[in-house]
């Protein structure tokens, strides 16, 4: 059975759907993994790690140098994409501040390298846009383009 959200569209990236983050720039406190689960993340006030505080979500180390943490997901199924939620429940002063979205049409199981590649081509679907903490930041996407893969 496909997840559903409450508008009645099916959640192209849930884990549940089939959905699969791929490949991420930095893991160093939470795993990437942690994108796509079910529900809301939770908060579990004495749960720890070898690397510090448990987080039920994709948390990464503080970047010292220029550039951006990212993530390239490979959709459930290829649809067209109507609003992205980037939930940061539990996350307040660790959260990113700003997002984009990236979106391409490939085959499904493209390789890393294709999908680096010049082959594929990216289309912004969500330009720079700012987030809030413990929130969920919700985005209409206006393009009725079939999409495989995101790149967050």
């Amino acid at each position: 059975m496909q997840k559903k959200t409450k508008e009645n569209l099916i959640d192209l990236s849930s884990e549940e759907n089939g959905g699969s983050v791929l490949l991420a720039s930095d893991e160093f406190f939470a795993p990437k993994e942690n994108l796509l689960k079910k529900g809301r993340g939770e908060f579990i006030p004495d749960k720890y790690t070898e690397l510090g505080k448990w987080m039920d979500g994709w948390e990464t180390r503080r970047r010292r140098k220029k550039g951006h943490d990212w993530c390239l997901i490979r959709l459930g199924k290829p649809g067209v994409i109507k609003t992205i939620d980037i939930d940061t429940n539990h996350f307040v002063g660790n959260h990113p501040t700003q997002t984009s979205v990236d979106a391409c049409q490939m085959p499904y199981y493209s390789s890393m390298g294709e999908l680096i590649s010049e082959k594929c081509d990216w289309i912004e679907i969500l330009t720079q846009s700012g987030l809030k903490g413990d929130s969920q930041n919700l985005f209409t996407i206006n393009d009725d383009q079939v999409f495989t893969h995101l790149r967050l």
